[in-house]
């Protein structure tokens, strides 16, 4: 990837007042979201064409796209392997000469982090979702074409895709910077040591012995805790930076970036936060109590969530809605702002998109408008 990037929001410098080094004064140099653009070392030579699986309104953009940037742009085209295994791409016989120039991989197995220039979505913003879950770390930029269902993290539109993509290639586009979440799931595994008596024969009712067991996720959206398919209260404690702030009853609780805080958060009663803005959204789902209302705390801090001792069940945590699997007691969930953001391309800047997504997407503020009030309906 050779894009260069900055992620540092604000910047608070000293300088002196009048030459007087005893008169300072502080100053906020607050970057403006507008000003963040993409930027090539050297032409993009590599890209990832992402599609969503089995879908047949999408095969025929997918394959425009491919033979654009093949044929007309000599670029590398990478694409996931199991997307060349359908049928309606592996038969057709006329595409087939563009696959062969295709390079291929399979997400579980290989690592291509190092080769891609950048990366084109079609589909939803699951497809944004997906492409982000494959690079653990330095993401490369991300263009994503609205061909699914919401499409809030989708701004551009297919029917003019060659210009926009030229754009994009010659380095005339503006980014926005979205936030990840750090993950690392530490669960505590107790197994029976296993016991013999004086004969040889193998005691199950040993003693029992903990190893820890770490893994780590990057996540886009939201971090959600809930409480299964149990139908007690869940019932996890809240710790920010290793203090306890809160405990959590309720059916979960909701960790999201400014980015996932126009998915399942705002659902559950968020505010919206805009994707520049470094903080991380704390949101309980039902929670038991009418004084608990969604939080805001800064990026940097790390946010920690277990299992209370006296919680009656298990609770359950999913990443972007994947990687879905059980919490016990003693596992913990350590959750701070990752070094590795996602550069997500813009149709024209980072604000005008946002507020285009709200009004388009999720109709915000939508009213029919109050009627104009005449001189003679004001006397009475």
């Amino acid at each position: 990837m050779c894009t260069v990037m900055k992620f540092n929001q604000s910047v608070q410098q000293d300088t002196s007042a009048n030459n007087n080094n005893d008169n300072k004064v502080w100053k906020w140099h607050i970057q403006d979201p507008a000003s963040q653009k993409l930027t090539w070392n050297k032409p993009p030579k590599s890209v990832l064409v992402i599609k969503k699986i089995r879908d047949a309104s999408l095969l025929q953009p997918f394959k425009e796209l491919c033979i654009f940037l093949t044929e007309v742009k000599d670029m590398i085209v990478y694409v996931e392997k199991k997307v060349l295994e359908d049928p309606a791409i592996s038969d057709d016989e006329n595409f087939g000469a563009i696959t062969k120039k295709f390079c291929t991989f399979r997400d579980d197995l290989d690592d291509i982090s190092n080769r891609i220039d950048f990366i084109i979505c079609l589909g939803g913003d699951g497809t944004l979702l997906y492409a982000s879950s494959l690079f653990q770390e330095s993401v490369p930029p991300v263009m994503a074409f609205h061909l699914g269902s919401l499409g809030f993290l989708t701004p551009f539109k297919f029917d003019t895709y060659q210009s926009q993509v030229d754009q994009v290639i010659e380095g005339n586009a503006a980014i926005v910077l979205r936030s990840r979440l750090k993950v690392r799931v530490l669960k505590e595994n107790w197994e029976k040591k296993a016991r013999l008596d004086e004969k040889g024969i193998i005691l199950t009712n040993g003693d029992t012995e903990s190893s820890r067991k770490s893994v780590q996720y990057q996540v886009l959206n939201e971090v959600v805790v809930d409480r299964g398919p149990s139908s007690y209260l869940s019932n996890v404690d809240l710790f920010l930076d290793g203090h306890l702030i809160t405990t959590v009853q309720g059916d979960g609780v909701i960790v999201s970036t400014p980015t996932g805080s126009t998915a399942y958060a705002v659902a559950a009663g968020a505010s919206m936060i805009h994707p520049n803005v470094p903080a991380i959204m704390i949101t309980p789902i039902c929670p038991h109590s009418l004084s608990f209302r969604p939080i805001v705390v800064p990026a940097g801090v790390e946010l920690k969530i277990m299992l209370s001792r006296d919680a009656r069940n298990t609770a359950w945590v999913s990443f972007d809605g994947r990687k879905r699997q059980e919490i016990c007691h003693g596992d913990s969930i350590t959750i701070t702002t990752s070094c590795f953001p996602v550069p997500s391309i813009c149709f024209r800047d980072p604000v005008n998109d946002w507020f285009e997504s709200l009004a388009q997407c999720l109709h915000w503020n939508v009213r029919k408008k109050q009627n104009y009030l005449s001189s003679e309906d004001e006397e009475f």
